[in-house]
């Protein structure tokens, strides 16, 4: 691993490392005619091509340089975002970006080589995105774009987008064996032989950890992708297929009255069978081409996923006797289409690059929700088959006015329709909507290295259908139920700079404004709609630098904060706290390489304190971890790795909740804190040799 200061490579080798990847915005005399990009500190400076501060790449080097404790943190490697984890390890990881708790995906758009991650109308929660099925070692890099301010990003995209990008081929085979503490075993092999034209990537990966809880998580995992490529990224096709299969028990958020008193200790669970198991399958086909006077890409996908959930967050305050445990099911077959087509050419005189795109997704699914005894059924309170499905067609114009000033405009519509049958025939019922999302983009610049950005743009995020059809309580059907809106508009204002003024610096600021319209919700832990339904603003900043002064040194220093309030207090006067908003996030890494066989990175990682309760009354504390990763190499192919996580073993928490529970022995439900606590210290030790 190196970290590279100036690289000239063709284009079509860069595999979407850089900014040449953002066909919506590349006017340095356009792609068609582009045959070297100048890569410039770290091959991330995106001036002449980016359209927000915000809209990023982040390279293979940056990923392997931040030690991640579970897969889904690869997502941290994008400035502001935060992974956490509230419950065993096969579950879904929380969300944290702009100000918004986005609990397992609700407004953050991901996607893996344009296939999408989150599920829609699901069991568990709304856009719930499970990465567990991603090998994170044949990751090549991720792009990111914050705010909803592309015409090619739809549903839960309203904070933001990441798409992690997978390679057309591995420089070299890697074989990988690990163990450490809590329970970590690993075992990773992939290579990329050669294959008629092109090549045939293959990864096989079996997980295994346990966790500090004394319920151990026994999280087990076996990953596998095949992948066959032509070509490169901008000219080439690949047709891939993924497997995932993990089982794990869960040790969930407990209330903090339970540990004050002595009843249990931190890592202790009061429902040892909670956990879950899961599966994903999936085939893919993807296509490219780029030509001098067009570039057009189309993509499809094939989905299998299974899901069953089993969590008990309240113990006994519904049943008494029984307890309050519940099963969640989803079995879905996903697929869709996705195609554009960009025209590059000269309007006036002036560089232009017309883009048309169409997007469709279908899913089938069967959804239910039982309560259970140690993961028995014992009732039911909904089962549910759904069949949803959404069409979008986008436009998006990007001209070059002279050489200080571009515009990019686009506009997007997308229709969503859902069929509901329920096992309560009140429940069932069809929903259709449909939204206009136009976006807007101002570029001036460069001045002395330094672009300048004013964005806005609409967007939204699909409800859980069933939400849209809902007339009674599933637990109560003497109680109507409150129905929500199918499409829940979003609408985003940035003002941002990039600058690479000072030598080997990249530094972007913005400040952001987010509108949502309500954040009423599908509740897949009850069956019904949430009762908020109030609008929200969010107003905040974000300042992101990277230095990378040689080739064997780098400093990556990000920091936002966010301001979140609903707009008014209610009724009821609970306040105009949004409960979870996450207000103040840092990370700093600093990562050495290339010192003779020595590497190493220190990685600083804090996110605030936040309101739980409208009226602020309860607050959360924040949360400090600090990890390491040290290497060395034996020689060009073998190397040993160390990574070290919560080196001040600080005992803090991974999530904190506020919402009543009842324990055992207790006459009534009691409000209190819930919370998940950050793992202890512990270490990962991997011998790791390329082929």
């Amino acid at each position: 691993m190196q970290f590279p200061r100036v690289i000239e490579k063709p284009v079509q080798l860069l595999a979407c490392t850089v900014a040449a990847c953002f066909t919506s915005a590349v006017f340095a005399a356009g792609v068609q005619t582009l045959d070297t990009v100048e890569v410039v500190d770290a091959v991330d400076d995106l001036i002449g091509s980016a359209t927000a501060a915000t809209q990023g790449t982040v390279i293979r080097e940056q990923i392997e340089a931040r030690p991640n404790y579970r897969s889904g943190e690869i997502l941290e490697a994008a400035p502001g975002v935060i992974v956490t984890q509230h419950s065993g390890e096969g579950k879904a990881n929380q969300y944290f970006l702009r100000g918004i708790n986005l609990d397992h995906g609700t407004d953050i758009a991901i996607t893996v080589d344009g296939m999408p991650v989150n599920q829609r109308t699901h069991g568990h929660g709304q856009g719930y995105s499970d990465l567990n099925f991603l090998i994170t070692d044949v990751v090549s890099g991720l792009q990111y774009k914050k705010g909803p301010y592309y015409a090619d990003e739809g549903d839960f995209s309203s904070a933001g987008a990441m798409n992690r990008q997978l390679p057309y081929y591995l420089d070299k085979g890697i074989a990988e064996i690990g163990a450490g503490g809590l329970g970590y075993r690993r075992a990773l092999i992939a290579d990329s032989p050669k294959a008629g034209n092109g090549n045939l990537l293959y990864a096989l990966e079996l997980f295994h950890a346990d966790g500090p809880s004394t319920n151990p998580d026994d999280y087990r995992k076996f990953n596998a992708m095949l992948r066959y490529a032509e070509g490169t990224a901008q000219n080439g096709f690949s047709v891939t297929a993924m497997g995932y299969q993990g089982t794990w028990n869960a040790t969930n958020q407990i209330p903090k009255r339970a540990v004050d008193a002595g009843l249990i200790g931190r890592f202790d669970s009061l429902d040892p069978s909670d956990g879950g198991q899961a599966s994903r399958f999936s085939v893919s086909a993807a296509w490219n081409k780029t030509g001098e006077k067009s570039a057009s890409s189309a993509n499809a996908f094939v989905i299998r996923s299974k899901l069953n959930l089993w969590n008990n967050f309240t113990f006994f305050q519904d049943d008494p006797v029984n307890g309050d445990q519940f099963e969640q099911t989803d079995r879905r077959i996903t697929t869709g289409f996705n195609a554009k087509h960009t025209l590059f050419g000269k309007w006036g005189g002036r560089e232009v690059e017309n883009t048309f795109g169409i997007q469709t997704r279908n899913d089938n699914i069967d959804v239910g929700l039982f309560n259970t005894v140690q993961r028995a059924r014992i009732g039911t309170t909904r089962a549910d088959h759904v069949v949803e499905t959404s069409g979008a067609v986008y436009y998006q114009n990007s001209l070059r006015w002279n050489n200080r000033f571009r515009t990019v405009a686009g506009l997007r519509a997308d229709y969503y329709r859902g069929d509901v049958t329920s096992d309560n025939p009140l429940n069932s019922g069809r929903a259709n909507d449909h939204m206009l999302s136009p976006k807007l983009a101002l570029i001036f610049g460069p001045w002395s290295k330094t672009e300048y950005y004013l964005n806005y743009g609409r967007g939204f995020h699909s409800n859980d259908v069933r939400g849209a059809t809902i007339s009674v309580d599933p637990k109560n059907p003497a109680n109507a139920a409150t129905r929500e809106a199918l499409l829940v508009r979003a609408t985003g204002y940035e003002a941002g700079l990039r600058t690479t003024f000072v030598p080997h610096l990249q530094t972007s600021l913005a400040v952001f404004r987010l509108d949502i319209q309500s954040e009423l919700l599908f509740q897949g832990d009850s069956g019904t709609t949430a009762d908020s339904g109030r609008p929200s603003q969010r107003v905040g900043f974000e300042l992101s630098n990277l230095y990378t002064p040689n080739s064997w040194l780098m400093l990556d220093a990000d920091i936002a904060y966010t301001r979140a309030r609903f707009s008014g207090i209610d009724a009821a006067g609970a306040g105009d706290r949004v409960p979870g908003a996450i207000q103040g996030v840092g990370t700093l890494t600093a990562a050495i390489n290339n010192l003779g066989p020595y590497s190493g990175s220190l990685r600083l990682r804090y996110f605030g304190p936040r309101p739980l309760i409208e009226d602020n009354s309860l607050r959360s504390n924040s949360t400090t971890l600090l990890s390491a990763r040290a290497g060395y190499k034996f020689d060009k192919r073998i190397r040993l790795q160390l990574d070290a996580f919560n080196l001040l073993n600080r005992r803090s928490s991974q999530i904190d909740y506020a919402y009543t529970s009842q324990l055992r022995g207790e006459a009534a439900p009691v409000n209190d804190i819930h919370f998940h606590p950050t793992e202890p210290r512990s270490v990962r030790l991997a011998l790791i040799t390329s082929f």
